[in-house]
């Protein structure tokens, strides 16, 4: 494994103040608690530098998360960018994003996400208005200090995390938006239970077809996580996510990959290290330098990450 590691993708919540109404307290017990940079195993994993996403639909948390990753705590755990939740029907969506960028560690702000998942219209993100407010929220205004590259001002990255059949509506939003730099979370959610059946094979096979089609987009890169919860959580073995992993390596080549833990919803499946493991034996075939990039290069230069000085 590089000596450098970014973990491009992991939550922190305090359910008294970011509710978790998704969480099931009985089948999901292993995360049905607060998870805080003290309780984040980046560090002790070898990790240089983390991305914080967002849990919770509150323009308060992404400010909770920004004074954080510019707290002593957040410096702790290796905390140097955050994906903030934003209202992208708001008319003032540029302003409240604007407002997040100038206050408390704005400079941290390297992008945003909204719960596309949980959407039910399959033409969400066909709407005009939607695809308004990803652009007018991904080019609000930006401080010229904190974790990002010296001296530069960048646009904000638009993060996906979707259901795998929205992915076809991912490639038309991308094709629409060639400006915007979008993030696909956990390759877009593929079901990787080798129980499942022909049914399964089948959406397994679709997926193939439509994670193709997205990264034709130039736009667009993805990140190897949230996978050992795509799988069965009790029974799953590294060849189970192998077909996923090879295939977006396929498609969008190691410089358009990041690694992400996914922690602590990855607890429901795998411990931290475990996962870390597992992706280092599924990408044991990359050379010294296609390695560097899934496990660090590309999410520093994607969210425009300061250099590791670890």
């Amino acid at each position: 494994m590089p000596h450098d590691v970014v973990d491009a993708h992991h939550h922190l919540w305090v359910r008294s103040r970011t509710p978790q109404g998704w969480i099931d307290p009985v089948v999901m017990a292993a995360i049905n608690a607060d998870f805080t940079p003290a309780d984040l195993p980046a560090a002790a994993h070898g990790v240089s530098t983390t991305v914080v996403v967002q849990s919770a639909n509150l323009w308060s948390e992404g400010r909770e998360l920004l004074a954080i990753t510019a707290s002593g705590a957040g410096r702790a755990a290796r905390i140097g960018g955050v994906v903030a939740w934003a209202d992208l029907l708001d008319p003032g969506v540029a302003d409240r994003v604007g407002a997040l960028r100038s206050g408390p560690g704005g400079g941290a702000l390297v992008g945003i996400r909204t719960q596309v998942q949980a959407e039910s219209d399959p033409a969400y993100l066909d709407r005009a208005d939607v695809r308004r407010g990803i652009a007018a929220a991904c080019s609000a205004g930006a401080p010229s200090t904190g974790g990002l590259v010296s001296g530069q001002v960048p646009d904000l990255v638009f993060d996906l995390v979707v259901r795998a059949e929205q992915l076809p509506a991912c490639a038309r939003l991308a094709a629409a938006l060639p400006e915007v730099s979008f993030v696909l979370d956990h390759l877009g959610k593929p079901r990787l239970d080798p129980g499942g059946g022909a049914g399964n094979a089948a959406r397994l096979a679709a997926w193939e077809r439509d994670l193709t089609d997205l990264a034709a987009r130039p736009n667009v890169t993805a990140k190897l996580s949230g996978l050992v919860t795509e799988a069965r959580w009790d029974a799953w073995r590294p060849d189970d996510l192998r077909p996923a992993v090879d295939r977006a390596l396929e498609v969008f080549g190691p410089d358009r990959l990041m690694f992400g833990s996914d922690w602590p919803v990855c607890l429901l499946a795998s411990d931290y290290g475990g996962w870390m493991a597992t992706l280092g034996d599924l990408l044991a075939g990359l050379s010294e330098d296609e390695s560097a990039a899934v496990w660090a290069g590309t999410a520093r230069r994607v969210y425009q990450l300061e250099e590791s000085h670890a």
